[in-house]
């Protein structure tokens, strides 16, 4: 039976174009649907070229409505990978996908998490309290930022000469081999 993925990313989405690379000939995955808070995010792009429905979400309807779950019915979706998505998931859609939700984390948590850790402020962060390593939690979604079961973790060694754009590419590399391994594993 194949089982459907939906990627929420709100930037450019990096992460979302490994993992529909990863799964464009999958015999039982597929990615059905790419989901974005921002109009101008250059994964819908990506989407849009790889023949992916994409899906725009409204802040309001978001947050004070369910509609999106009758989105993600009709797409038939099963699992949620939020790739690089800058809002906190409402309780109802935690509930809707519980153990079926999972984030990306550049760091390995619990250090360096919740409101405002994502991305640079995260690689300037680790840097700035001379951390000797960064790395990667992969995480099931809960009502908190970042603070959901880990799933998995891999890391990658810091020199002190690293900038935190340093610190970005080696954990991008991470990022881009792991997660989309991890979410095959979790849905075979």
């Amino acid at each position: 039976m194949l089982k459907k993925i939906a990627i929420f990313a709100s930037g450019t989405g990096s992460n979302a174009t490994k993992i529909v690379a990863h799964f464009k000939d999958h015999a039982s995955i597929s990615v059905a649907l790419v989901v974005s808070n921002k109009a101008t995010a250059p994964v819908l792009q990506m989407a849009t070229t790889n023949h992916i429905p994409t899906l725009l979400l409204n802040r309001t309807s978001f947050y004070e409505t369910e509609q999106l779950l009758e989105n993600l019915a009709r797409h038939q979706i099963d699992f949620i990978a939020l790739a690089g998505f800058l809002w906190l998931i409402p309780p109802y859609l935690v509930k809707a996908f519980e153990q079926r939700m999972v984030n990306i984390h550049p760091a390995l948590l619990p250090k360096y998490g919740g409101k405002g850790m994502y991305g640079m402020n995260v690689h300037k962060a680790v840097q700035a309290n001379g951390e000797k390593e960064s790395g990667i939690t992969i995480h099931f979604v809960n009502e908190q930022y970042d603070e959901g079961g880990a799933i998995f973790q891999a890391a990658c060694g810091i020199e002190p000469i690293d900038d935190p754009i340093a610190i970005r590419n080696k954990v991008l590399q991470l990022e881009h081999y792991y997660f989309p391994r991890i979410i095959e594993g979790l849905l075979e």
